[in-house]
């Protein structure tokens, strides 16, 4: 059997906010669509599922999210999740350069959770809180000199 990863999916609670700040990141939307009807709901596991979703892909062409925004039911408002909390933690971005990447969360109000910090002079590394509550790390591999 063959397996790979296809995509990440994540609830959104503004679907064109969380479109703008991946798509200023470099990531493109591959294609937009609404989704409900039997097959959705069986698919999904829940009655009367109806979403507005869209696909993005990352400029390399292997890495894709699909963001959704809950038409029906309506959605239900958590807490952001904390690094140490067991669930769906985070996405990763691999950047050539982290404060370009700063730069472009912070015109969309996210910000790191901390700073920015150095692993081993070989990354430096930063988990920002990006539309949603959605952790997002930033991880720029540092040349050797």
């Amino acid at each position: 059997m063959s397996i790979k990863i296809d995509n990440v999916a994540i609830a959104v609670r503004d679907l064109e906010a969380t479109i703008a700040f991946f798509t200023d990141l470099g990531l493109t939307v591959l294609g937009r669509d609404t989704v409900h009807g039997e097959w959705a709901d069986t698919a999904v596991g829940l009655d009367g599922n109806h979403v507005k979703i869209a696909l993005l892909q990352t400029p390399d062409g292997h890495g894709r999210l699909e963001l959704f925004e809950y038409i029906h039911p309506q959605a239900i408002e958590t807490q952001p999740t904390l690094p140490h909390e067991i669930g769906m933690h985070r996405v990763a971005f691999a950047v050539d350069d982290i404060d370009d990447a700063l730069d472009i969360a912070a015109r969309h109000g996210c910000h790191p959770l901390r700073g920015v910090a150095t692993y081993r002079d070989q990354y430096r590394l930063t988990y920002v809180r990006g539309p949603s509550g959605i952790i997002v790390m930033f991880a720029q591999e540092l040349k050797p000199s």
